[in-house]
């Protein structure tokens, strides 16, 4: 798994692992054995105690300590972290009883200090320099808040011992609101995702869309987009995804004929939604639920619709863009029978449903994946082929402690921004001034949101943008009336956009390495490929039954119209209408454009509009049949090489 663990260190992650889960089990599940019960921050510190430590073991302090084991300042940092947060958990009590992050002992004031310097620590291994450099920017700025010349940005000082003892043992900070979710809800779904990876997930996944669409035109490109999307929902992480199911997609689209920056772009494109694709997605969306006070279950009710329109876009424009090229579907001798697939992985497909249940009927996010994972290890250790033997299990033990303590590492890190804003008090005006900044106007807003969380998302991972900007933006956009959850998945979707927008584009770069191909030409393939994730955000925002936050027949009728304006989109950008199998002339490209995003924003009167565009455009394909307004948009029609068989034609 990691050159830099042997054997020791991976009994050592395994073993605080085990311990972590059956901390987070023993709250969410109200065993207390022997009367053993914990006080919130106790159990917060004691969460820590197991899975921030791992960070230094798992994580090198630079790249060029890449190939070594743990050195010596990494076990260090280990063992220091350890103790500091055991010491907290222990004296728990003590400081909500005796104002310790006010007047603290000693011993309390020298580890609050240690803490709040190997979680910054720990954040830059985790999340990078620049989320850092930010993080403890913020982290400081009670010292200075005083003094700002900013007027909006003054609030209250306190001298730097103070805010150590706030930031290590207040409930604003590092315990605030990003880590009781992520010790309450995030450690189950996390492990979830995990096992249902390790136990032959990600074969049955693959296996399964490569059964359904593996024959139909564009069947490889289809198949890399279903089983892309479905191994990001579990992990939440584009760049990871890519990195693991790109050398297997990637070469089986150029074999079936597939230009080498058109098969990365649907790669980056399709892992990048996994962070917005319920039940699971990834941390920002399980945040959501201490910012916006409602149950899991309804944040993942919510993404559905936009993530079902993502990914059907991204779906229409391949098959477009294969009926354009002529490029046909992998032979059946090639495939696998869908029976066959469904005979040997019930228990994967049978997990996620039972997931969604238990949230549905249950209605408890803290012990639902629980069950659903003790169901996948039952069946794992009793299959006759591929059986979960022990050996398998601490994998997947030391496994689960990596994800999750990197995790932690960052929205422990990312606290520190909360705790800054929370103790100045400046947090409460931000969005007042943004607000009076814009003039009260919705679209301004939404445009600097989308800005921000796109620059922002290039430096810093989705959850770290999504703390920021639900404290700042999310209040100014509901401020102005866009509906509360739809204000903080734009924040989300936006933030995400990043993985697959130059100049960073980590997702399309990454899948540019293994295609070989050019990475800004992939980044545009995966942009244009991905092009309904920069429209629908404005959309759901706009219009909230888009995210299920209006009355059933609402929902019914956006969910259509939008659905309709998607496929017009899909044909606008591949010049082809499905379907009808025609070429689209660029003024009926758009012309259907505009059709589709009228479609799915909200009124009689935009829907109307876009009705009667969208009649317009198909009319004209069949009037129109001059060549020179034949389009030639990023050369991909006449122009754009295809490769078949290693050839160009």
């Amino acid at each position: 798994m990691n050159d830099r663990l042997n054997t020791y260190w991976k009994c050592v992650i395994a073993g605080f692992t085990v311990v972590g889960v059956l901390v987070a089990m023993n709250q969410a599940f109200f065993w207390n054995p022997f009367g053993f019960s914990l006080i919130r921050n106790g159990y917060l510190y004691y969460i820590l105690a197991c899975f921030l430590p791992l960070v230094f073991l798992t994580l090198p302090a630079h790249k060029k300590a890449k190939q070594k084991r743990p050195a010596w300042y990494d076990v260090t940092l280990f063992l220091l972290t350890t103790v500091v947060c055991v010491y907290f958990g222990i004296n728990a009590e003590n400081i909500v009883n005796l104002g310790w992050d006010f007047m603290a002992p000693f011993a309390a004031q020298v580890s609050s200090l240690i803490l709040w310097v190997v979680v910054l620590e720990a954040l830059r291994r985790a999340a990078g320099l620049v989320v850092t450099i930010i993080a403890l920017a913020f982290s400081v700025y009670p010292m200075f808040a005083g003094n700002s010349p900013v007027g909006f940005l003054r609030g209250i000082q306190s001298d730097f011992m103070s805010t150590a003892q706030q930031h290590a043992m207040g409930l604003d900070s590092i315990l605030g609101l990003p880590l009781q979710a992520a010790a309450g809800i995030l450690i189950g779904f996390l492990l979830f995702g995990v096992v249902l990876q390790k136990t032959g997930g990600a074969t049955f996944f693959y296996d399964m869309a490569q059964s359904l669409f593996g024959r139909r035109r564009g069947g490889s490109a289809k198949v890399s987009m279903v089983s892309s999307a479905a191994l990001g929902m579990l992990s939440g992480s584009a760049l990871s995804n890519v990195l693991t199911t790109g050398p297997l997609t990637i070469p089986a689209m150029k074999k079936a004929g597939f230009s080498a920056k058109y098969a990365g772009g649907v790669e980056a494109t399709a892992s990048s939604g996994g962070s917005i694709t319920p039940p699971i997605m990834g941390a920002a969306a399980f945040l959501m639920v201490s910012f916006v006070g409602v149950p899991y279950a309804q944040i993942a009710l919510a993404a559905a619709i936009p993530a079902f329109l993502y990914f059907l876009g991204i779906f229409l424009q391949i098959d477009g863009y294969s009926a354009k090229k002529g490029l046909r579907g992998l032979p059946k001798s090639e495939l696998p029978r869908l029976g066959a697939v469904l005979a040997v992985g019930w228990p994967y497909l049978g997990a996620l449903i039972g997931l969604v249940l238990l949230l549905v009927v249950q209605k408890n996010e803290s012990q639902a994946p629980y069950w659903v994972i003790a169901f996948l290890l039952l069946v794992s250790a009793l299959k006759k082929t591929d059986r979960l033997t022990p050996r398998k299990f601490f994998g997947l033990l030391v496994s689960g402690g990596k994800t999750l303590s990197e995790i932690f590492g960052i929205i422990a890190g990312v606290g520190l921004i909360i705790g800054g804003l929370s103790m100045t008090g400046v947090s409460l005006s931000l969005a007042g001034e943004l607000v009076t900044l814009v003039g009260d106007n919705v679209i301004l807003i939404l445009i600097a949101g989308a800005v921000t969380s796109f620059v922002l998302g290039m430096g810093m991972t989705i959850s770290a943008v999504y703390v920021l900007l639900a404290i700042v933006m999310a209040p100014a956009l509901t401020a102005l009336g866009v509906n509360v959850i739809a204000a903080h998945l734009f924040v989300i979707y936006w933030a995400s956009v990043s993985y697959i927008t130059p100049p960073v584009a980590l997702a399309s770069f990454a899948a540019a390495s293994i295609a070989k191909a050019p990475p800004m030409a992939t980044s545009f393939s995966a942009m244009k490929l991905g092009a309904v994730k920069y429209i629908i955000p404005f959309c759901f925002a706009l219009n909230p039954a888009l995210v299920a936050q209006a009355p059933l027949p609402q929902i019914v009728l956006a969910l259509l119209g939008s659905v309709i304006g998607v496929y017009i989109l899909a044909c606008a950008f591949e010049g082809w209408l499905i379907g009808f199998e025609k070429r689209m002339p660029i003024i009926t490209r758009l012309i259907g454009g505009v059709a589709g995003v009228s479609l799915m924003l909200p009124g009689i009167t935009s829907t109307s509009t876009g009705a009667g565009l969208l009649v317009v455009s198909i009319a004209l394909c069949y009037l129109i049949k001059s060549p020179w307004i034949v389009p030639t948009l990023s050369g991909d029609l006449a122009r754009d090489d295809v490769e078949v068989g290693g050839r160009r034609r």
